[in-house]
């Protein structure tokens, strides 16, 4: 058993020294997700800083899809024993202010993408219902997530070219989440095969100028709920508004599960439900290149051996081949337009993650879509 630096302030949760969470499950992880855009089909960029205690890794990626460009840098290395190191080779968190400001930064490695940008919060972090899913006899899925809406300031090279980004147009959102979920390498299934590679998912952190809405929901293979929130939240501090259960319309591309736009229902108890349109305007396929498991050699969470590891990816979607590597969950910058004047304010129309997949039997596909 060896200490670590945050054993040395009064937050322990349990009879262990911190470097160690309370559960022995392989799969637990401690996750910093980001994503940057300037509020229009240009660009977006997603960034990702995880920790598996239980794995003895820590590793980080950003993704940038830029035109026809899907580029990937992506770093593991071994945890070691300070959990406050959040630096991964090339990629640091810092967190300047707990819950409202960070900096991200990807220094220069010679594949084609850094940034330093600093994270401010445009509304209160807002913590999401608990993420439980046990699958046939094995908890798969447990737990917890903050997000938040926010702006961004600082600068994005890509391919040589600076791009500045000013908090004016340049927004985003964020999450973190720790607990269990599936990482690393994979398992022998067992009976988890039985009826497996079901999720149905919508994750739509939205924000306008004077307010932001946090919609989340998952459903089974019968459509069953899961998981479900709405919220309306206040930049002033105000108590968030609980927006009742959201209902979920998708339009799909003919043949295919890519979602064309997609309306979102509200019912609000204490008041006149709402619908708002979401339109996804930029896809990027987070799990191609990025370690959430499409590729044999790097998945999170998987040990990449004792020294620091940086790679570069680079998809060019105007291949045919590279274009059939896009599988997989969707993060788009998403473009949202309360509908009938519902808006609360003057600003009906906002941009944020509009965050979908639509994987295995679901009622709302025939059976053989």
């Amino acid at each position: 058993m060896t200490l670590s630096p945050l054993d040395d302030y009064p937050v322990h949760q349990a009879p262990e020294v911190m470097r160690h969470v309370t559960t022995s499950d392989r799969n637990f992880y401690d996750r910093y997700y980001f994503n940057v855009h300037p509020c229009s089909d240009e660009m977006m960029m997603l960034i990702g800083v995880g920790q598996y205690p239980n794995l003895g890794v820590t590793d980080a990626f950003a993704v940038i899809r830029r035109g026809p460009l899907h580029k990937v840098v992506r770093a593991s290395r071994e945890l070691g024993n300070d959990r406050m190191d959040t630096t991964v080779g090339p990629f640091r968190v810092e967190v300047i202010e707990g819950l409202k400001r960070l900096r991200v930064v990807l220094d220069e490695t010679g594949h084609g993408l850094s940034f330093d940008l600093t994270w401010d919060g445009a509304i209160p972090a807002t913590l999401e219902p608990p993420h439980y899913l046990r699958w046939q006899e094995r908890v798969v899925f447990d737990s917890r997530r903050l997000a938040q809406t926010g702006r961004w300031t600082g600068s994005i090279t890509v391919e040589g070219e600076t791009v500045d980004v000013t908090p004016d147009h340049w927004w985003g959102s964020r999450d973190r989440s720790w607990g269990i979920r599936p990482v690393g390498e994979p398992e022998p299934p067992g009976i988890q095969m039985k009826n497996a590679g079901t999720f149905y998912w919508l994750y739509a952190p939205m924000q306008f100028e004077d307010h932001s809405i946090l919609c989340i929901l998952q459903e089974d293979e019968k459509g069953r709920r899961l998981l479900e929130e709405a919220t309306r939240v206040w930049p002033d501090g105000r108590e968030p508004e609980y927006l009742g259960r959201p209902e979920y319309r998708p339009e799909y591309a003919e043949g295919t599960r890519d979602v064309l736009a997609a309306t979102l229902r509200f019912a609000p108890p204490a008041g006149e439900p709402f619908e708002i349109r979401a339109t996804p305007i930029l896809p990027v396929h987070l799990m191609v290149g990025t370690g959430y498991g499409l590729e044999p050699d790097w998945k999170h969470g998987m040990y990449q051996g004792p020294d620091l590891k940086v790679q570069g990816v680079t998809y060019d979607t105007r291949e045919p081949d590279d274009a059939a590597r896009m599988w997989g969950m969707v993060d788009a910058v998403g473009r949202y337009e309360y509908l009938d004047g519902a808006a609360p304010g003057d600003a009906a129309t906002g941009h944020g993650l509009f965050e979908y997949w639509a994987l295995g039997p679901h009622p709302s596909f025939p059976a053989n879509g």
